[in-house]
Protein backbone atom coordinates (compact mmCIF):
# COMPACT_ATOMS: atom_id res chain seq x y z
CA UNK A 1 0.00 0.00 0.00
CA UNK A 2 1.56 3.42 -1.25
CA UNK A 3 2.39 5.63 2.21
CA UNK A 4 0.34 7.84 0.78
CA UNK A 5 -2.84 5.99 1.20
CA UNK A 6 -5.68 9.40 1.54
CA UNK A 7 -8.95 8.83 3.50
CA UNK A 8 -11.63 8.09 1.10
CA UNK A 9 -14.18 11.43 0.73
CA UNK A 10 -11.11 13.97 2.29
CA UNK A 11 -12.44 17.20 0.92
CA UNK A 12 -9.68 19.61 -0.80
CA UNK A 13 -11.55 22.68 -0.10
CA UNK A 14 -13.54 23.08 2.95
CA UNK A 15 -16.18 24.76 4.93
CA UNK A 16 -15.25 27.93 6.78
CA UNK A 17 -17.03 27.41 10.25
CA UNK A 18 -19.25 30.31 11.95
CA UNK A 19 -20.49 27.92 15.04
CA UNK A 20 -18.44 27.96 18.02
CA UNK A 21 -16.28 30.64 16.52
CA UNK A 22 -16.85 32.87 19.60
CA UNK A 23 -17.95 30.40 21.85
CA UNK A 24 -15.58 31.41 25.37
CA UNK A 25 -13.65 28.82 26.53
CA UNK A 26 -12.21 28.20 30.16
CA UNK A 27 -9.95 30.88 31.59
CA UNK A 28 -5.75 29.67 32.40
CA UNK A 29 -5.08 29.14 35.59
CA UNK A 30 -2.70 31.85 35.72
CA UNK A 31 -4.78 34.82 34.17
CA UNK A 32 -4.37 36.91 36.45
CA UNK A 33 -0.36 36.57 36.14
CA UNK A 34 -0.23 38.18 33.00
CA UNK A 35 -2.82 40.80 33.71
CA UNK A 36 -1.29 42.04 37.03
CA UNK A 37 2.43 41.68 35.46
CA UNK A 38 1.16 44.09 32.20
CA UNK A 39 -0.06 46.42 34.48
CA UNK A 40 2.76 46.60 37.11
CA UNK A 41 5.04 46.89 34.11
CA UNK A 42 3.12 49.89 32.39
CA UNK A 43 2.05 51.93 35.27
CA UNK A 44 5.32 53.16 36.52
CA UNK A 45 6.99 54.47 33.44
CA UNK A 46 3.48 55.85 32.62
CA UNK A 47 2.68 57.71 36.20
CA UNK A 48 6.85 59.10 35.48
CA UNK A 49 5.96 60.52 32.21
CA UNK A 50 2.32 61.98 33.18
CA UNK A 51 4.26 63.48 36.78
CA UNK A 52 6.93 65.05 33.68
CA UNK A 53 4.33 66.05 31.82
CA UNK A 54 5.85 64.20 28.90
CA UNK A 55 3.01 61.92 28.23
CA UNK A 56 4.09 62.08 24.56
CA UNK A 57 6.59 59.51 25.02
CA UNK A 58 4.41 57.10 26.31
CA UNK A 59 4.84 55.50 23.01
CA UNK A 60 8.17 54.51 23.83
CA UNK A 61 7.72 53.15 27.59
CA UNK A 62 4.68 50.84 26.35
CA UNK A 63 7.22 49.00 24.39
CA UNK A 64 9.29 48.10 26.58
CA UNK A 65 6.43 47.38 29.79
CA UNK A 66 4.12 45.13 27.32
CA UNK A 67 7.09 42.71 27.42
CA UNK A 68 5.66 41.32 30.82
CA UNK A 69 3.20 39.88 28.55
CA UNK A 70 5.57 37.32 27.75
CA UNK A 71 6.83 33.59 28.92
CA UNK A 72 4.74 33.31 32.01
CA UNK A 73 4.19 29.36 31.77
CA UNK A 74 8.31 28.95 31.16
CA UNK A 75 10.08 27.79 34.38
CA UNK A 76 12.32 30.65 35.12
CA UNK A 77 15.69 29.66 33.68
CA UNK A 78 14.06 29.33 30.41
CA UNK A 79 11.74 32.68 31.16
CA UNK A 80 14.92 34.88 31.82
CA UNK A 81 15.98 33.80 28.20
CA UNK A 82 12.42 34.15 26.26
CA UNK A 83 11.96 37.32 28.04
CA UNK A 84 15.48 39.20 27.01
CA UNK A 85 14.73 37.64 23.71
CA UNK A 86 11.24 39.26 23.70
CA UNK A 87 12.74 42.76 25.11
CA UNK A 88 15.68 43.12 21.94
CA UNK A 89 12.83 42.03 19.65
CA UNK A 90 10.52 44.69 20.75
CA UNK A 91 13.32 46.73 20.89
CA UNK A 92 14.39 45.95 17.13
CA UNK A 93 11.55 46.43 15.87
CA UNK A 94 10.79 49.48 17.34
CA UNK A 95 14.19 50.56 15.78
CA UNK A 96 13.66 50.04 12.34
CA UNK A 97 10.40 51.24 12.78
CA UNK A 98 11.85 54.63 14.13
CA UNK A 99 14.81 55.14 11.47
CA UNK A 100 12.74 54.46 8.93
CA UNK A 101 9.81 56.85 9.70
CA UNK A 102 13.19 59.90 10.39
CA UNK A 103 14.41 58.85 7.05
CA UNK A 104 11.13 58.93 4.61
CA UNK A 105 7.79 60.34 4.76
CA UNK A 106 6.64 58.03 1.91
CA UNK A 107 3.64 56.83 3.50
CA UNK A 108 3.57 53.28 0.57
CA UNK A 109 6.98 53.35 1.81
CA UNK A 110 6.25 52.64 5.31
CA UNK A 111 3.65 50.38 4.98
CA UNK A 112 6.08 47.81 2.88
CA UNK A 113 9.02 47.70 5.45
CA UNK A 114 5.92 47.57 7.83
CA UNK A 115 4.56 43.97 6.21
CA UNK A 116 8.20 42.76 6.11
CA UNK A 117 8.66 43.27 9.46
CA UNK A 118 5.75 41.68 10.71
CA UNK A 119 6.16 38.68 8.66
CA UNK A 120 9.79 38.28 10.03
CA UNK A 121 7.77 39.28 13.40
CA UNK A 122 5.74 36.32 12.70
CA UNK A 123 7.92 33.71 12.09
CA UNK A 124 10.54 34.31 14.33
CA UNK A 125 7.92 34.02 17.37
CA UNK A 126 6.23 30.79 15.94
CA UNK A 127 10.03 29.45 14.99
CA UNK A 128 11.20 30.20 18.57
CA UNK A 129 7.67 29.03 20.29
CA UNK A 130 7.24 32.13 22.64
CA UNK A 131 3.84 31.56 23.00
CA UNK A 132 0.65 34.39 23.55
CA UNK A 133 0.47 37.44 23.03
CA UNK A 134 2.97 35.92 20.11
CA UNK A 135 4.07 38.77 17.42
CA UNK A 136 0.88 40.85 17.52
CA UNK A 137 2.42 43.33 20.66
CA UNK A 138 5.77 43.46 18.20
CA UNK A 139 3.67 44.51 15.17
CA UNK A 140 1.64 46.76 17.13
CA UNK A 141 4.53 48.75 18.28
CA UNK A 142 6.60 48.45 15.60
CA UNK A 143 4.08 49.68 12.91
CA UNK A 144 2.54 52.44 15.19
CA UNK A 145 6.61 53.35 15.24
CA UNK A 146 6.59 53.57 11.18
CA UNK A 147 3.91 56.96 11.55
CA UNK A 148 5.41 58.25 14.65
CA UNK A 149 7.24 61.93 13.85
CA UNK A 150 10.83 61.17 14.00
CA UNK A 151 14.40 62.87 13.28
CA UNK A 152 17.36 60.11 13.37
CA UNK A 153 18.77 62.83 16.25
CA UNK A 154 15.99 61.13 18.73
CA UNK A 155 16.27 57.33 17.59
CA UNK A 156 18.37 56.66 20.25
CA UNK A 157 17.22 58.30 23.46
CA UNK A 158 13.74 56.57 22.43
CA UNK A 159 15.30 53.01 22.29
CA UNK A 160 16.53 54.08 25.58
CA UNK A 161 13.43 54.16 27.04
CA UNK A 162 11.92 51.17 25.52
CA UNK A 163 14.88 49.69 26.58
CA UNK A 164 14.58 50.86 30.49
CA UNK A 165 10.83 50.04 30.55
CA UNK A 166 12.06 46.66 29.36
CA UNK A 167 14.78 45.99 32.10
CA UNK A 168 11.57 46.63 34.26
CA UNK A 169 9.27 44.16 32.55
CA UNK A 170 11.91 41.67 33.18
CA UNK A 171 12.39 42.17 36.31
CA UNK A 172 8.55 42.02 36.93
CA UNK A 173 8.17 38.50 35.01
CA UNK A 174 10.84 36.96 36.95
CA UNK A 175 9.67 38.99 40.28
CA UNK A 176 7.48 35.27 41.09
CA UNK A 177 10.33 33.21 41.29
CA UNK A 178 11.37 34.64 44.44
CA UNK A 179 8.13 33.13 46.31
CA UNK A 180 7.65 30.01 44.18
CA UNK A 181 10.78 29.02 41.96
CA UNK A 182 9.11 25.76 41.14
CA UNK A 183 5.91 27.23 40.26
CA UNK A 184 5.53 26.61 36.42
CA UNK A 185 6.57 23.21 37.20
CA UNK A 186 4.45 22.09 39.62
CA UNK A 187 1.34 23.83 36.99
CA UNK A 188 2.62 22.01 34.34
CA UNK A 189 3.23 18.43 36.11
CA UNK A 190 -0.46 19.25 37.52
CA UNK A 191 -1.70 20.26 34.75
CA UNK A 192 -1.01 16.43 33.04
CA UNK A 193 -2.22 14.91 35.99
CA UNK A 194 -5.30 16.48 35.48
CA UNK A 195 -5.71 15.30 31.92
CA UNK A 196 -4.59 12.34 32.47
CA UNK A 197 -7.52 11.53 35.20
CA UNK A 198 -9.72 12.47 32.66
CA UNK A 199 -8.65 10.55 30.41
CA UNK A 200 -9.03 7.46 32.39
CA UNK A 201 -12.47 8.77 33.61
CA UNK A 202 -13.51 9.00 29.73
CA UNK A 203 -11.45 7.36 27.01
CA UNK A 204 -12.04 9.73 23.95
CA UNK A 205 -9.49 10.24 21.37
CA UNK A 206 -9.78 13.74 22.25
CA UNK A 207 -9.47 13.20 25.73
CA UNK A 208 -6.07 11.11 24.76
CA UNK A 209 -5.02 13.81 22.99
CA UNK A 210 -5.50 16.76 25.20
CA UNK A 211 -3.80 14.33 27.82
CA UNK A 212 -0.64 13.47 25.86
CA UNK A 213 0.55 16.65 25.02
CA UNK A 214 -0.29 18.31 28.45
CA UNK A 215 2.16 15.33 29.40
CA UNK A 216 4.51 16.17 26.48
CA UNK A 217 4.34 19.59 27.71
CA UNK A 218 5.05 18.84 30.86
CA UNK A 219 8.16 17.08 30.27
CA UNK A 220 9.47 20.14 28.12
CA UNK A 221 8.55 22.18 30.83
CA UNK A 222 10.80 20.36 33.16
CA UNK A 223 13.63 19.65 30.67
CA UNK A 224 14.10 23.43 30.30
CA UNK A 225 13.90 24.11 33.92
CA UNK A 226 17.74 23.68 34.16
CA UNK A 227 19.68 22.08 37.36
CA UNK A 228 17.91 19.00 38.60
CA UNK A 229 17.17 19.75 42.21
CA UNK A 230 14.93 17.34 44.50
CA UNK A 231 11.59 19.12 43.56
CA UNK A 232 12.46 18.70 39.68
CA UNK A 233 12.93 15.12 40.25
CA UNK A 234 9.97 14.57 42.32
CA UNK A 235 7.65 16.14 39.66
CA UNK A 236 9.07 14.12 36.85
CA UNK A 237 8.12 11.22 38.55
CA UNK A 238 4.25 12.14 38.76
CA UNK A 239 4.74 12.88 34.71
CA UNK A 240 5.90 9.26 34.70
CA UNK A 241 2.50 8.53 37.27
CA UNK A 242 0.66 9.97 34.30
CA UNK A 243 1.90 8.31 31.58
CA UNK A 244 0.92 5.65 33.22
CA UNK A 245 -2.50 6.43 33.74
CA UNK A 246 -2.25 6.65 29.85
CA UNK A 247 -0.91 3.58 28.98
CA UNK A 248 -3.11 1.92 31.24
CA UNK A 249 -6.60 3.54 31.87
CA UNK A 250 -8.39 1.15 33.64
CA UNK A 251 -6.15 0.46 36.01
CA UNK A 252 -5.48 4.17 36.85
CA UNK A 253 -7.08 5.80 39.97
CA UNK A 254 -8.42 9.29 38.68
CA UNK A 255 -8.91 10.26 42.38
CA UNK A 256 -5.69 9.83 43.20
CA UNK A 257 -3.93 11.94 40.25
CA UNK A 258 -6.14 14.84 41.37
CA UNK A 259 -5.52 14.63 44.40
CA UNK A 260 -1.72 14.61 43.70
CA UNK A 261 -2.34 17.69 41.08
CA UNK A 262 -4.23 19.73 44.09
CA UNK A 263 -1.30 18.66 46.59
CA UNK A 264 1.04 20.58 43.75
CA UNK A 265 -0.34 23.85 44.54
CA UNK A 266 1.34 26.09 46.78
CA UNK A 267 4.44 25.88 48.01
CA UNK A 268 4.18 22.92 50.20
CA UNK A 269 6.44 19.85 49.23
CA UNK A 270 5.81 17.68 46.28
CA UNK A 271 3.82 14.33 47.01
CA UNK A 272 5.98 11.17 47.07
CA UNK A 273 4.39 7.87 44.68
CA UNK A 274 4.70 4.27 45.22
CA UNK A 275 7.74 2.93 43.19
CA UNK A 276 9.44 6.59 43.59
CA UNK A 277 12.90 4.80 41.24
CA UNK A 278 15.50 6.96 40.01
CA UNK A 279 14.83 8.51 36.52
CA UNK A 280 17.05 7.52 34.19
CA UNK A 281 18.13 9.28 30.76
CA UNK A 282 16.83 12.96 31.86
CA UNK A 283 20.74 13.88 32.07
CA UNK A 284 21.61 12.15 29.09
CA UNK A 285 18.58 14.59 27.09
CA UNK A 286 20.08 17.32 28.88
CA UNK A 287 23.13 17.01 27.92
CA UNK A 288 22.47 16.21 24.35
CA UNK A 289 22.62 19.16 21.62
CA UNK A 290 19.26 21.16 21.47
CA UNK A 291 17.18 21.26 18.71
CA UNK A 292 17.86 24.65 16.86
CA UNK A 293 15.01 27.35 16.37
CA UNK A 294 15.94 28.33 13.12
CA UNK A 295 15.48 24.47 12.00
CA UNK A 296 11.93 25.33 11.68
CA UNK A 297 12.09 28.52 9.55
CA UNK A 298 11.43 26.78 6.19
CA UNK A 299 8.24 24.95 7.11
CA UNK A 300 6.99 28.69 8.26
CA UNK A 301 8.18 30.40 4.41
CA UNK A 302 3.92 30.24 3.63
CA UNK A 303 3.44 32.11 6.56
CA UNK A 304 5.82 34.59 6.04
CA UNK A 305 4.65 35.15 2.39
CA UNK A 306 0.73 35.41 4.18
CA UNK A 307 1.47 38.00 6.81
CA UNK A 308 3.82 40.18 4.38
CA UNK A 309 1.34 40.30 1.26
CA UNK A 310 -1.85 40.31 3.68
CA UNK A 311 -0.32 43.56 5.68
CA UNK A 312 0.83 44.90 2.69
CA UNK A 313 -2.26 44.66 1.14
CA UNK A 314 -4.11 46.23 4.21
CA UNK A 315 -1.85 48.87 4.45
CA UNK A 316 -2.34 50.16 1.06
CA UNK A 317 -5.77 50.25 0.66
CA UNK A 318 -6.40 52.20 3.90
CA UNK A 319 -3.87 54.69 2.46
CA UNK A 320 -5.92 54.36 -0.98
CA UNK A 321 -8.97 54.82 1.23
CA UNK A 322 -7.54 58.44 2.44
CA UNK A 323 -7.39 56.69 6.35
CA UNK A 324 -4.52 58.72 8.58
CA UNK A 325 -3.14 55.29 10.54
CA UNK A 326 -2.72 52.55 8.02
CA UNK A 327 -0.71 50.56 10.61
CA UNK A 328 -4.04 49.50 12.31
CA UNK A 329 -4.96 47.78 8.41
CA UNK A 330 -1.78 46.24 8.71
CA UNK A 331 -1.98 45.43 12.21
CA UNK A 332 -5.18 43.88 11.88
CA UNK A 333 -4.21 41.44 8.62
CA UNK A 334 -1.14 40.27 11.24
CA UNK A 335 -3.42 38.98 14.11
CA UNK A 336 -5.10 36.64 11.60
CA UNK A 337 -2.52 34.42 10.46
CA UNK A 338 -2.54 30.85 12.70
CA UNK A 339 -1.80 27.47 11.76
CA UNK A 340 -3.90 27.33 8.68
CA UNK A 341 -6.45 28.96 6.70
CA UNK A 342 -9.48 27.37 8.74
CA UNK A 343 -7.71 28.74 12.23
CA UNK A 344 -7.35 32.02 10.39
CA UNK A 345 -10.87 32.44 9.06
CA UNK A 346 -11.60 32.28 12.46
CA UNK A 347 -9.54 34.64 14.25
CA UNK A 348 -10.87 36.83 11.60
CA UNK A 349 -13.94 36.59 13.01
CA UNK A 350 -13.23 37.46 16.37
CA UNK A 351 -11.11 40.46 15.29
CA UNK A 352 -13.64 41.64 13.55
CA UNK A 353 -16.50 41.40 16.32
CA UNK A 354 -14.16 42.15 19.09
CA UNK A 355 -12.87 45.68 17.86
CA UNK A 356 -16.49 46.54 16.73
CA UNK A 357 -17.38 46.10 19.98
CA UNK A 358 -14.72 47.64 21.64
CA UNK A 359 -15.45 50.94 19.30
CA UNK A 360 -18.12 50.84 21.29
CA UNK A 361 -16.72 50.79 24.97
CA UNK A 362 -14.21 53.28 23.78
CA UNK A 363 -16.81 55.69 22.85
CA UNK A 364 -18.67 55.24 26.48
CA UNK A 365 -14.94 55.54 28.15
CA UNK A 366 -13.89 58.08 25.95
CA UNK A 367 -15.35 61.21 28.19
CA UNK A 368 -13.78 60.04 31.44
CA UNK A 369 -10.51 59.88 29.61
CA UNK A 370 -11.07 63.30 28.71
CA UNK A 371 -11.34 64.43 31.93
CA UNK A 372 -7.25 64.60 32.22
CA UNK A 373 -4.32 63.06 31.54
CA UNK A 374 -4.53 60.99 34.99
CA UNK A 375 -7.68 59.61 33.82
CA UNK A 376 -6.51 58.61 30.52
CA UNK A 377 -3.25 56.76 32.15
CA UNK A 378 -5.84 55.27 34.81
CA UNK A 379 -8.12 54.10 32.05
CA UNK A 380 -5.43 52.76 29.71
CA UNK A 381 -4.40 50.41 32.79
CA UNK A 382 -7.82 49.24 33.51
CA UNK A 383 -7.80 48.38 30.00
CA UNK A 384 -4.59 46.22 30.07
CA UNK A 385 -5.85 44.17 33.04
CA UNK A 386 -9.09 44.03 31.20
CA UNK A 387 -7.73 42.78 28.03
CA UNK A 388 -5.11 39.74 29.70
CA UNK A 389 -8.03 38.50 32.04
CA UNK A 390 -10.07 38.05 29.14
CA UNK A 391 -8.43 37.31 25.88
CA UNK A 392 -7.75 33.99 27.51
CA UNK A 393 -11.62 33.26 27.21
CA UNK A 394 -11.95 34.01 23.56
CA UNK A 395 -9.67 36.04 21.47
CA UNK A 396 -12.58 38.67 20.84
CA UNK A 397 -13.57 38.93 24.30
CA UNK A 398 -9.93 40.29 24.91
CA UNK A 399 -10.08 42.71 21.73
CA UNK A 400 -13.12 44.58 23.47
CA UNK A 401 -10.17 45.47 25.78
CA UNK A 402 -7.79 45.48 23.31
CA UNK A 403 -9.36 47.98 20.91
CA UNK A 404 -9.75 50.71 23.46
CA UNK A 405 -6.64 50.62 24.80
CA UNK A 406 -5.13 51.16 21.54
CA UNK A 407 -7.36 54.10 20.75
CA UNK A 408 -6.90 56.23 24.47
CA UNK A 409 -2.78 55.64 23.59
CA UNK A 410 -3.13 57.86 20.26
CA UNK A 411 -4.31 60.49 22.98
CA UNK A 412 -0.91 60.56 24.29
CA UNK A 413 0.51 62.68 22.34
CA UNK A 414 -2.61 64.78 22.13
CA UNK A 415 -6.00 65.32 21.89
CA UNK A 416 -8.19 63.12 19.07
CA UNK A 417 -11.73 63.67 17.84
CA UNK A 418 -13.70 60.29 19.00
CA UNK A 419 -15.87 60.15 15.88
CA UNK A 420 -12.92 60.07 13.37
CA UNK A 421 -10.69 57.84 15.79
CA UNK A 422 -14.08 55.68 15.57
CA UNK A 423 -14.87 55.41 12.44
CA UNK A 424 -11.08 54.86 11.17
CA UNK A 425 -10.95 52.30 13.36
CA UNK A 426 -13.70 50.33 11.73
CA UNK A 427 -12.83 50.59 8.64
CA UNK A 428 -9.41 49.42 9.18
CA UNK A 429 -10.80 46.79 11.21
CA UNK A 430 -12.85 45.73 8.02
CA UNK A 431 -10.23 46.51 5.62
CA UNK A 432 -7.29 44.30 7.34
CA UNK A 433 -9.37 41.28 7.91
CA UNK A 434 -10.95 41.38 4.54
CA UNK A 435 -7.62 41.23 2.64
CA UNK A 436 -5.50 39.33 5.44
CA UNK A 437 -7.65 36.87 4.82
CA UNK A 438 -7.52 37.12 1.05
CA UNK A 439 -4.16 36.52 1.27
CA UNK A 440 -4.00 33.50 2.82
CA UNK A 441 -6.19 31.86 0.84
CA UNK A 442 -3.84 32.76 -2.00
CA UNK A 443 -0.95 31.83 -0.70
CA UNK A 444 -1.15 27.85 -0.38
CA UNK A 445 0.88 26.13 2.15
CA UNK A 446 1.75 22.81 0.47
CA UNK A 447 4.82 22.35 3.01
CA UNK A 448 1.79 21.34 5.50
CA UNK A 449 1.46 18.08 3.76
CA UNK A 450 4.72 17.45 3.89
CA UNK A 451 5.40 17.96 7.50
CA UNK A 452 2.70 15.23 8.37
CA UNK A 453 5.41 12.85 6.20
CA UNK A 454 8.05 14.00 8.20
CA UNK A 455 6.36 13.59 11.46
CA UNK A 456 5.41 9.81 10.06
CA UNK A 457 8.95 9.37 9.55
CA UNK A 458 9.66 10.40 12.94
CA UNK A 459 7.28 8.67 14.58
CA UNK A 460 8.07 5.30 12.52
CA UNK A 461 11.93 5.87 13.93
CA UNK A 462 10.73 6.47 16.98
CA UNK A 463 9.18 3.60 17.74
CA UNK A 464 11.29 1.15 16.08
CA UNK A 465 14.39 2.54 18.19
CA UNK A 466 12.12 2.44 21.80
CA UNK A 467 10.69 -1.04 20.49
CA UNK A 468 14.50 -2.48 19.60
CA UNK A 469 15.16 -1.82 23.30
CA UNK A 470 12.47 -3.55 24.83
CA UNK A 471 13.20 -6.40 22.77
CA UNK A 472 17.04 -6.04 24.70
CA UNK A 473 17.26 -8.18 27.93
CA UNK A 474 19.64 -5.28 29.09
CA UNK A 475 18.93 -1.88 27.98
CA UNK A 476 21.06 0.93 28.14
CA UNK A 477 20.47 2.32 31.27
CA UNK A 478 18.42 5.58 30.68
CA UNK A 479 17.61 4.75 27.19
CA UNK A 480 14.06 3.07 27.32
CA UNK A 481 13.22 6.45 29.12
CA UNK A 482 15.02 8.88 26.64
CA UNK A 483 13.10 6.89 23.66
CA UNK A 484 9.45 6.61 25.36
CA UNK A 485 9.92 10.43 25.70
CA UNK A 486 11.13 10.78 22.26
CA UNK A 487 8.11 8.75 21.14
CA UNK A 488 5.60 10.62 22.87
CA UNK A 489 6.75 13.83 21.82
CA UNK A 490 7.12 12.84 17.44
CA UNK A 491 3.45 11.45 18.55
CA UNK A 492 2.07 15.08 19.37
CA UNK A 493 4.36 16.51 16.63
CA UNK A 494 2.54 14.17 14.16
CA UNK A 495 -0.76 15.00 15.53
CA UNK A 496 -0.12 19.05 15.96
CA UNK A 497 1.02 18.42 12.05
CA UNK A 498 -2.34 16.72 11.02
CA UNK A 499 -5.04 18.61 12.45
CA UNK A 500 -2.78 22.09 11.19
CA UNK A 501 -2.81 20.50 7.35
CA UNK A 502 -6.59 19.09 8.08
CA UNK A 503 -7.48 22.96 8.38
CA UNK A 504 -5.83 24.45 4.88
CA UNK A 505 -7.28 24.99 1.73
CA UNK A 506 -6.03 23.33 -1.47
CA UNK A 507 -4.29 20.78 0.68
CA UNK A 508 -3.47 17.16 -1.51
CA UNK A 509 -5.30 14.44 0.10
CA UNK A 510 -3.69 13.11 4.23
CA UNK A 511 -2.57 9.80 4.10
CA UNK A 512 -5.39 9.33 7.14
CA UNK A 513 -4.80 5.48 6.94
CA UNK A 514 -0.98 5.67 7.81
CA UNK A 515 -1.54 8.46 10.38
CA UNK A 516 -3.80 6.15 11.96
CA UNK A 517 -1.67 2.84 12.26
CA UNK A 518 1.65 5.41 13.15
CA UNK A 519 -0.48 6.53 16.12
CA UNK A 520 -1.75 2.92 17.40
CA UNK A 521 1.52 1.33 16.62
CA UNK A 522 3.37 4.44 18.77
CA UNK A 523 0.51 4.72 21.35
CA UNK A 524 0.84 0.50 21.92
CA UNK A 525 4.88 0.74 22.31
CA UNK A 526 4.29 3.56 24.86
CA UNK A 527 2.28 1.34 26.55
CA UNK A 528 4.94 -1.39 26.91
CA UNK A 529 7.91 0.84 27.73
CA UNK A 530 5.43 2.50 30.76
CA UNK A 531 4.77 -1.30 31.78
CA UNK A 532 8.64 -2.42 31.50
CA UNK A 533 9.60 0.95 33.32
CA UNK A 534 6.79 -0.29 36.42
CA UNK A 535 8.16 -3.90 36.41
CA UNK A 536 11.67 -1.75 37.24
CA UNK A 537 10.47 -0.16 39.49
CA UNK A 538 8.42 -2.64 41.73
CA UNK A 539 11.70 -4.69 41.97
CA UNK A 540 13.62 -4.70 44.93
Amino acid sequence: MSSATPFAGTPRVRRLPLAGVLRLGRPSDIWFKPALSVVVAVAPPNLTLLALGRLDLAMYTMAGSLCALYAHHRPYAARARALAGVVLGMVAGLGVGLVAASLTGSAVVLVTVGALVAAVQKVLCDATRIGPPGHVVLTFISSASLFAPQTLAQVPGHLALALAAGTWAWLVGMAPGLFRPHGPERRATAHALNAAAAYAENRRPHASGTAHAAVQAAWQTLLSAGARSETRRALERLVVRAEVALAAPADADPHRLRAWARELRGTGPVPRTAYDSELLGVEAELAAPARRWWSALGPLAPIAMRTALGCALAGYASLALGIGRPYWALVTAASLYQANVTLTWSRGVQRVVGNLVGVLVFAAVVPLAHLGPAALVLCCLAFNFGAEALIGRNYWLGSICVTPMALLITEFAGYQEPGRLITERVVDTLVGALLGFVAAMAVTNRRAGDRVEHALAAVERARARAARLLAEPQPAPGSLDSARRALAAALVDLRAGVEAASGEWWQRALPQERVVRAEQAGHRTLAATIRHHRAEGARP
